[in-house]
């Protein structure tokens, strides 16, 4: 089973930045498409962006358009989410998973512990 460890969250003040980065096990983590997903208080688990195995697809959330990246390497097992202009509606718990980059769902069904971005105003 593949297991996913989120790290990089923090707090930040609005217009600020992070690097998010989800470490995952298994050899077969190259082939699969990733993607972060985030879940606010009292709301659903939402897209976030997503990458396809090789990095050359990318898909994102209208919402984080032109502020977040996404990117992978492939060689450590990791995929990084960087996020740029936050804002305090950034605020939640942010999660990876294999996603599919047509739907922006999750496929896998395990998840990691999530890390916890608050961006303050």
């Amino acid at each position: 089973q593949v297991q996913l460890v989120e790290s990089g969250g923090g707090l930040v003040q609005a217009g600020g930045s992070l690097r998010l980065s989800c470490a995952a096990s298994g050899r077969t983590f190259s082939v699969y498409a990733m993607g972060w997903f985030r879940q606010a208080p009292g709301k659903e688990r939402e897209f976030v962006a997503a990458i396809s195995w090789n990095s050359g697809s990318t898909n994102y959330a209208e919402s984080t358009k032109g502020r977040f990246t996404i990117s992978r390497d492939n060689a450590k097992n990791t995929v990084y989410l960087q996020m740029n202009s936050l804002k305090p509606e950034d605020t939640a718990v942010y999660y990876c998973n294999r996603a599919n980059l047509a739907t922006m769902t999750p496929v896998g069904g395990y998840w990691g512990q999530g890390t916890q971005v608050t961006v303050s105003s």
